[in-house]
């Protein structure tokens, strides 16, 4: 039997070189037969279902093998797509992972910006299920942490939608991770590294082993993974949430400091606009925490804070195959991982959820009968640091199998059929500093706590206020898929190919937390509830068409009945053109469409803390407790079972220039237009519903002038909008040999020429919510490397350069400059002079670049665009046997 085998020609080969150029780029190794044999090996390129005698075709494909991942020196796959210019806003890792966050020890990337869950991803070309806790309380994503570096072949980057080949999710594009196989020997490899700053050390262990017969072959692969956690207060620019403190030469730096302090500041229950910082007492607001231009005690939560969790995960890959056979071999694939990750958080805030009666024991005012506070009922904000600081501890397995058959039909069709079924479980306690809000109330009502002198409280009412949290979430995916390929009809160009398919995929998500969130027992963190199910049915096809010997045509269509919302067909027409040896030209054009999660429409009633200004109490009383500068308020989401998918059309146009492997050159021309957009707008919703007490519940006022403070805004999610983008995207390589060695320059580049994204207006129109350039929308990406190699040494350098962006709009101000763009360099020195050995020494973020001010919020930099992790030191080596 034939067996089915990736193989790079010189095109695929400059696609990877463009994105790592790494020296091993040149060569290709392949297990057994002649040159000659190898050429005639089918293949499965991403983005087609047809097997192909060479991995370049009509859509544009980048891939990066083993080397080339090494080169960058990332130690995790989010750590690799961060790097990539074509990976944009919505691209999240654990960095900025808080007590608040939804997806913590998640991880995902976001194509060209338009979200993690319009990227489909892809492992050996088929699915995998999306995490059971959901980014942002809506945002469905497939957690890439679950993939370690060391099972990973190679990695490919389909750069346009794709929905007529893979179906939902994929209007951005795709990623399809290749794991290794057929891997004859032992390798093992170690890396340990370590940042300048402090926190964030690391260290991986891993061991390949596999065995390669005539009739079968089987690859193990175990890895193990530790990262250190990186707390805010590690880094000198975020070590404390007064901004302006820090950077008192800064005239917009702000003081990020909450509002709910220790002992914190009591207010009036009938008004709590009137209220006085807490100096009453033996435990007092220390002076430097009063903000006496608002009466408040304030706190400073960003030293306690994870920047990134501590981390540790163990996982498990299988590959096997076996010749049942001349005409067909069975394959499994089996995966596992345990994940561990422990997130820190400040003591639990809460903001006149808690009150005193004004005959209560503990009354501060009790003995001073002629303050004006004396016999009244009473609020508070306050932060429970008395329990101690917030921990979260996640724990999360994955596993994934894969059960198939492959073969031919005859001499020149190929056919395929697996059965696949993946689970993600994870479970998310709150360990330490939780209070159950209903036992405070008690306790306050008793006097068995007292919320003003918390020096005086007892163990005993401190065990009694305080609880352990539960959140359990399960995600399951079971497909079955079926595809026939092979030549129809001969044609005077080739054979016209046809690829015919089916697939059944059942898909379930479970998010639910523990009774004391459903009862809205617990403040000072975010959880969400969501529970779904859908069945999906798909039939496609595939056509490629050797119109003339310098040019071929793909057509695809694919056709899904979804359970929930009904039906869908999406087709998609490319070509490749090769008018010369040496130049092509692509194109292509399709429609895609993303479902809407599960999580979207089965979300239950879910708090989240949004910042956002209070426009409308702005409007009327001024800057009162900071109503006109963004604060967190409680925003309380559900699901919408009505929404209906966002529809995608795109098109791509490219070039390909070859040289003699001397000079490679892509450029490409892309452009989406995607409509009903699903997402929420809570600060759109906040300022022209404000004063509707069914959107926003807010606090009586003896001030007929102001609204009241907020307590409550109800928000869902909608199919709420439009956007366009467009860009284009530059991959140029040059090889050069002298006799001091040999060099590779390369240059990759994205540029954003258009993100336009619409959302409703007052008027009942539409305006402009985000444009190219705006606040994490920086328009310009590029990395450029230079790469030597010579006998036993190699060594890379490169620099990565993401331009600057506007600042968030709810803070800009007339003289407050853009968010500088950012550039960091990265370098490695290999050795291989000992035998079976090589060592790597390696640095990422050589000269400590400290990521550009943003005066969004405390952290006082972008997580979601710049990386704070700052000098990375690494040793590695790998021992092949």
């Amino acid at each position: 039997m034939e067996r089915y085998q990736f193989k790079k020609t010189p095109i695929a080969l400059c696609l990877s070189a463009l994105l790592a150029s790494a020296p091993s780029l040149a060569q290709t190794t392949q297990t057994g037969g002649d040159a000659a044999e190898r050429e005639l090996e089918l293949v499965e390129v991403t983005g087609s279902h047809i097997k192909r005698a060479q991995m370049d075709g009509p859509s544009p494909v980048a891939s990066l093998n083993a080397e080339d991942i090494a080169a960058t020196g990332v130690t995790d796959l989010i750590g690799l797509f961060s790097k990539l210019p074509i990976s944009g806003q919505g691209t999240f890792s654990t960095q900025a992972n808080s007590s608040d966050d939804t997806a913590n020890g998640g991880s995902s990337v976001s194509l060209r910006g338009l979200g993690a869950d319009s990227t489909l991803i892809l492992v050996n070309g088929r699915r995998v299920s999306v995490s059971p806790f959901a980014k942002n309380i809506d945002t469905a994503f497939v957690d890439i942490n679950n993939i370690p570096l060391a099972a990973i072949e190679r990695v490919d980057v389909l750069k346009d939608g794709a929905s007529a080949t893979y179906g939902s999710d994929a209007i951005a594009g795709v990623i399809n991770v290749i794991l290794r196989d057929d891997f004859d020997g032992m390798e093992l490899s170690g890396k340990v590294g370590g940042t300048s700053a402090g926190g964030g050390s690391e260290s991986n262990l891993s061991m390949v082993w596999g065995n390669v017969t005539d009739n079968s072959s089987h690859t193990v692969i175990v890895d193990y993974f530790n990262r250190e956690e990186t707390l805010y207060a590690d880094r000198d620019y975020a070590r404390s949430a007064n901004q302006a403190a820090l950077r008192p030469n800064d005239p917009f730096a702000t003081d990020f400091r909450s509002s709910a302090g220790i002992p914190g500041t009591i207010a009036l229950a009938s008004d709590p606009t009137v209220r006085l910082a807490d100096t009453f007492g033996n435990d007092v607001c220390a002076p430097e925490d009063i903000d006496a231009a608002n009466n408040l005690c304030r706190y400073d939560y960003a030293p306690f804070m994870s920047m990134v969790p501590s981390t540790e995960r163990v996982s498990f890959n299988y590959l096997g195959r076996y010749t049942v056979s001349d005409q067909v071999e069975a394959f499994a694939e089996i995966s596992g991982q345990n994940s561990k990750t422990t997130v820190k958080g400040a003591g639990s805030p809460s903001f006149n959820e808690l009150f005193m009666s004004g005959d209560n024991p503990n009354h501060p005012f009790a003995d001073m009968p002629t303050h004006p506070f004396y016999g009244q009922d009473l609020t508070m904000r306050r932060r429970t640091v008395d329990i101690g600081n917030r921990r979260k501890e996640v724990d999360s397995d994955y596993f994934r199998s894969v059960l198939g058959l492959e073969g031919e039909l005859g001499s020149s069709w190929n056919w395929e059929a697996a059965y696949s079924y993946i689970k993600s479980d994870a479970v998310e306690r709150g360990v330490d500093g939780f209070p159950n809000s209903r036992r405070v109330q008690e306790a306050i009502d008793s006097g068995l706590w007292d919320p003003f002198e918390p020096s005086s409280n007892s163990a005993e009412a401190l065990a009694y206020i305080e609880t352990t949290t539960t959140r359990v979430g399960k995600s399951t995916t079971r497909s079955v898929d079926a595809q026939f390929s092979g030549p129809i009809l001969s044609m005077p160009s080739g054979d016209l190919m046809l690829a015919l398919g089916a697939e059944h995929r059942q898909d379930s998500i479970s998010d639910n937390p523990d009774d004391q969130f459903l009862r809205g027992d617990i403040f000072g963190t975010e959880a969400t509830q969501a529970n779904g199910s859908r069945d999906n049915t798909a039939v496609f096809a595939e056509l490629a068409v050797p119109v003339l010997d310098t040019l071929e045509l793909q057509v695809a269509a694919r056709h899904e009945d979804y359970s929930d919302f009904g039906t869908t067909t999406d087709p998609k027409v490319s070509f490749l053109w090769s008018p010369l040896d040496s130049v092509s030209f692509r194109g292509s054009w399709g429609t895609a469409f993303r479902a809407p999660s599960l999580s979207q429409l089965g979300l239950g009633r879910t708090d989240e803390s949004p910042n956002l200004v209070d426009s409308i109490r702005c409007e009327a009383v001024g800057n009162i407790n900071k109503a006109c500068e963004p604060q967190e308020y409680t925003a309380v989401f559900a699901g919408n079972p009505d929404l209906g998918p966002e529809e995608s059309e795109s098109y791509n146009l490219g070039m390909i220039v070859n040289l003699d492997e001397q000079l490679l050159l892509t450029v490409d021309y892309y452009s989406y237009d995607i409509e009903n957009i699903i997402d929420s707008d809570t600060q759109y919703v906040f300022s022209n519903f404000g004063n509707d007490p069914e959107v926003v519940v807010r606090l009586p006022s003896s001030d007929e002038d102001d609204p009241g403070e907020v307590v409550t805004i109800y928000d869902s999610f909608q199919n709420i909008g439009d956007l366009s983008t467009s860009g284009i995207d530059l991959d140029l390589r040059y090889n050069l040999d002298t006799d001091y060695g040999s060099f590779g320059f390369s240059y990759v580049m994205n540029y954003m020429l258009e993100y336009e994204e619409l959302r409703p207006a007052a008027n009942g129109g539409s305006r402009i919510n985000r444009e190219a350039g705006d606040y994490e929308l920086p328009e310009l990406r590029w990395t450029t490397a230079m790469d030597w190699s010579r006998d036993t040494v190699s060594a890379r350098l490169a620099v990565n350069f993401i331009d600057s962006f506007a600042q968030d709009a709810a803070v800009a101000q007339p003289g407050m400059g853009d968010i500088d763009s950012m550039t960091t360099v990265d370098t490695t020195v290999n050795y291989f002079g000992f035998e079976s050995v090589t060592v790597t020494l390696g640095v990422t973020n050589l000269f400590d670049e400290e990521p550009p001010m943003d005066y969004a919020d405390f952290m006082g930099f972008t997580p979601s665009v710049h990386s704070g992790q700052g000098r990375f030191a690494y040793l590695s080596s790998t021992y092949t046997f």
